[in-house]
């Protein structure tokens, strides 16, 4: 006869294994995330994405090792989901993702109770934890933890740039392109569920196809995407501006569901910290590119970020990256205090600026900044413009224009007397602005 104990051990082995994916860092790990779903969820697992019923059993944490407090938020995490396995509300705890690729025998050794570690690369041998195996057909059939009228859409892995700053390449690898064939189908398969908007990802946009078409073929497949019937948005995040391809810009103002957006990081305007920080470029480069763009397309929202605290960077340095923003009024500028990144070239400067002066420097540079973003948005009242629903918050319609991305960029707050549809098209007037934030009716 059964004993309580063994009936309760029983049913607790025969319930079905249920997975919750934590994702920290950046979309481009979202979407490993998403493809990891794909994947367990084809193979009959149960899983969720940041599933707020607690009603899992199994934790994979995809991490964010890029720079300190990424790193801090990854271990973290790690140690909650262990605590919580300690305590028997979870019976494993993976890891995977960047700080894993990168720190994997010291997390070992640190976190024992974590049952596995796994790099960015090994996604096979995290499937066969489930005793599954690696389908390759099944590339495109993501789970999306997105609403569905937005998605990303990563089209190429790693980096060859050698910033002297950045550890990605020591997470990701070398620049490895997806073929256009393969995008524009998980594309399509993205449209047919509902996706209205993709967003193009990338370490670097602007290098692709140079490892297997030995070109630039990034316009290419601009116009290949563009040609997608149901495609409203497709936006480009992510483009290095040294020996920037000008043909982007004249797909962009040729098709015109490529938004007139573009993000494009430039991290200083000083070419004393340029060249410490191995850019490959010039300030005076930087402006000429950003004149002929804006030659093209005088209304283009151009999104940059910067780095305060680079060693070495001194007061002129700021004063010269503030001049820098008020001459070129860039729309959107996101901004983070230099991390002291073990493995960059970097490394072997003295990283002489302390956190909180790092973090009075970035303020510093976003004020000025912030009084163009006000001055700019001023500009937009009365005017009519094209806004998806993204979502409804406190009885708020909040959407976004062509000129904003999700998450980073300014949002709308819709007025309206009819119920509105999440992930519809508006044209809303704009009634009021707010230094990052617009607000208006639907006309």
């Amino acid at each position: 006869m059964l004993t309580f104990a063994a009936i309760i051990m029983r049913t607790k082995n025969l319930r079905k294994d249920k997975v919750n994916i934590i994702t920290l860092g950046c979309s481009k790990n979202l979407v490993d995330s998403e493809v990891l779903s794909g994947q367990l969820f084809a193979g009959d697992v149960n899983v969720v994405h940041e599933n707020k019923k607690r009603d899992h059993n199994i934790v994979i944490v995809n991490t964010c090792g890029f720079i300190d407090k990424a790193k801090e938020e990854s271990v973290n995490t790690i140690l909650q989901q262990v605590e919580l396995k300690r305590r028997g509300k979870l019976d494993k705890v993976y890891v995977t993702g960047c700080l894993s690729e990168r720190y994997k025998n010291n997390l070992e050794e640190e976190i024992p109770d974590v049952d596995a570690f796994f790099g960015t690369m090994e996604l096979p041998f995290l499937l066969k934890k489930f005793d599954i195996d690696y389908r390759a057909e099944l590339v495109g059939e993501r789970l999306l933890s997105t609403p569905t009228h937005y998605a990303y859409l990563k089209i190429s892995e790693g980096c060859n740039r050698t910033c002297s700053f950045c550890a990605i390449p020591l997470m990701r690898g070398q620049h490895i392109s997806r073929t256009i064939e393969s995008l524009v189908e998980e594309a399509k398969k993205l449209v047919q569920r509902g996706v209205k908007e993709i967003m193009l990802i990338a370490q670097e946009l602007t290098y692709y196809g140079l490892d297997i078409y030995k070109k630039r073929k990034l316009p290419k497949l601009l116009h290949a995407l563009a040609d997608i019937p149901g495609l409203h948005w497709i936006r480009l995040h992510y483009a290095y501006p040294s020996k920037f391809p000008m043909e982007i810009i004249d797909a962009m103002r040729e098709r015109e569901n490529i938004c007139n957006y573009l993000d494009m990081p430039l991290q200083q305007a000083s070419n004393r910290m340029l060249k410490a920080m191995k850019r490959q470029i010039t300030r005076e480069e930087m402006e000429e590119i950003i004149g002929e763009i804006k030659n093209k397309i005088p209304d283009i929202c151009l999104r940059t970020t910067l780095i305060s605290g680079f060693p070495g960077e001194t007061e002129d340095d700021v004063e010269e990256l503030k001049s820098f923003l008020t001459k070129m009024q860039f729309d959107r500028v996101g901004i983070f205090s230099y991390s002291h990144e073990e493995g960059t070239s970097a490394f072997s400067l003295p990283d002489d600026i302390s956190e909180e002066e790092k973090q009075r420097r970035a303020e510093e540079i976003m004020e000025v900044q912030q009084e163009i973003s006000y001055q700019k948005n001023l500009q937009k009242i009365g005017k009519t413009f094209k806004v998806i629903v993204d979502k409804k918050e406190a009885g708020k319609y909040l959407g976004r224009t062509e000129f904003d991305s999700v998450e980073v960029d300014n949002e709308v707050i819709i007025s309206s007397d009819k119920k509105l549809v999440i992930g519809d098209f508006v044209n809303v007037k704009i009634t009021n602005a707010y230094d990052y934030d617009l607000k208006g009716e639907v006309v």
